[in-house]
């Protein structure tokens, strides 16, 4: 058996850790997220909490990639006409103040095929890596992720990325409504507020894994070590 140390139950639960089987996803990591210029700073948020899991997310792929794991950036934006964009979101941008579409030094903010829209040059994707491009902050929604993970016989998610409260927890409880196995890992995931992600992370594991399990990178990395 091979399992990932993880609570409340080691993952997965049969003690069958199946590399193609087992996708690594990366939720988001751009350089809107994690500049000091980019979106989320121009909120006011310090990017240097997301920018801080950045060894852990570096270790985790390389470990997966060695392990013949998939795989799977997700970027978050809106086209360049904002045709996308919801009477209601437009709305909600405005009132909260939030720049999307703004110009910036990471070019216009949360706009696909912007400098800022891209994952960050520290962990950039291989050529056989897959990428999902994404406007709501689940991953599944308006995707084709889930019909990619199928056909390639993906049955198990671990999840990594920013922030864990919003776009990494919403796609992980897509995933555990689609009958995916799920594992959080807690150090390579982040949020802007430190309450929200304690909380994200603490909700995953409630009613004895309701949404999946929670791992540190290390242990995740260890379990991938143990594969015959």
């Amino acid at each position: 058996m091979t399992m990932i140390k993880a609570r409340p139950f080691d993952y997965p639960y049969d003690g069958k850790l199946k590399p193609a089987a087992t996708a690594l996803l990366v939720i988001d990591l751009q350089v809107d997220f994690l500049s000091e210029q980019g979106y989320f700073a121009r909120q006011g948020y310090d990017a240097s909490a997301l920018r801080a899991i950045i060894p852990a997310v570096r270790d985790l792929i390389a470990a997966a990639r060695r392990a013949g794991c998939p795989i799977v950036y997700t970027r978050q934006g809106y086209r360049a006409d904002l045709a996308d964009r919801t009477p209601y979101e437009q709305w909600r941008h405005k009132h909260a103040g939030l720049p999307v579409g703004e110009p910036s030094p990471t070019g216009r903010l949360l706009v696909r095929g912007e400098p800022g829209f891209q994952i960050i040059p520290e962990l950039t994707p291989a050529p056989e890596d897959i990428i999902i491009d994404k406007t709501a902050n689940g991953a599944f929604c308006a995707t084709d992720l889930d019909h990619v993970l199928r056909a390639r016989g993906i049955t198990h998610l671990l999840f990594t990325g920013c922030t864990t409260d919003v776009c990494v927890h919403t796609t992980l409880r897509e995933a555990n409504d689609r009958n995916y196995q799920c594992l959080l890992v807690e150090d390579g995931c982040a949020s802007g507020d430190a309450y929200a992600h304690e909380a994200a992370v603490y909700m995953t594991t409630i009613e004895g894994g309701l949404f999946g399990v929670v791992a540190k990178a290390k242990d995740v990395i260890a379990g991938f070590s143990s594969l015959p």
